[in-house]
């Protein structure tokens, strides 16, 4: 089940700015939306080392980060289009189509075991 569609950044009808740290942690990790509200994410790296912003269902995060761990080589970081360098930010806007969770995390290897996951929170 989808939770979540991909948008334009033009569609948003607000924006969330969230922040990522070298403590494994985003902030804010919880974030309320409605259903169908069109959000633009502008996730910032406050850190000095990779991180990124992947949404998804748990399952599906697990899955991409156990992918992630097995498939990381060298270089691999700077040619991924989800990964936001030290002092960077990323614009990611999604729609929210159903009522339920989603997640989002950093699936950099060891990040998302470290605990760098946060939620969203879709409300009718």
């Amino acid at each position: 089940m989808c939770l979540i569609g991909f948008m334009s950044t033009a569609a948003a009808e607000r924006t969330v700015r969230v922040d990522m740290s070298d403590d494994m942690r985003f902030t804010p990790a919880e974030i309320r939306v409605k259903r169908g509200e069109v959000v633009r994410f502008v996730a910032t790296n406050k850190g000095k080392v990779m991180h990124e912003i992947v949404f998804g269902s748990m399952a599906e995060l697990k899955k991409h980060a156990e992918h992630m761990r097995q498939h990381s080589h060298p270089g691999h970081e700077e040619a991924d289009d989800d990964h936001v360098g030290p002092g960077k930010s990323r614009q990611v806007t999604r729609r929210f189509t159903k009522v339920g969770e989603v997640y989002f995390a950093c699936l950099v290897p060891g990040h998302f075991e470290a605990g760098m996951v946060g939620k969203v929170i879709v409300e009718p």
